[in-house]
């Protein structure tokens, strides 16, 4: 019981993060004053319009089915390169923010590890 409480509040907390940060990301997108702080870094590495309307709006779904616990393996086979970049990104460019990815690092492993039956056919040797 406790391991299942524990997952879902994992996912939640995964959930929240994501809608927030992708409803935030929209809000510079369309030119309005982000309502939570945005690292100038990360801004650059986004020159590209197209590319941070695909992450936010990624991170807006993959945040709703979290929340909702619907797709939850294909859920976190989403997130798992975008919270890798952001790890990596404040370990290397931008220190600011580094507690909080290495939080969503923590929860997305956990996540992946309670979901771990989902995946291990991926690692499976096929025969011929």
């Amino acid at each position: 019981m406790l391991s299942k409480g524990l997952r879902l509040l994992s996912q939640f907390l995964l959930g929240i993060t994501f809608f927030i940060a992708g409803l935030n990301g929209y809000f510079v997108i369309i030119g309005l004053e982000p309502f939570i702080a945005t690292s100038p870094e990360a801004i650059v590495l986004f020159e590209f319009r197209y590319l941070l309307v695909l992450e936010k709006s990624l991170e807006i779904i993959c945040g709703v089915l979290l929340l909702t616990n619907r797709f939850i393996p294909l859920t976190l086979a989403i997130l798992l390169p975008i919270i890798v970049n952001i790890f990596l990104f404040h370990i290397f460019i931008d220190h600011s923010l580094l507690p909080l990815a290495v939080i969503l690092f923590i929860l997305l492993c956990y996540l992946l590890f309670c979901y771990r039956n989902n995946f291990i056919s991926l690692l499976e040797k096929k025969q011929s």
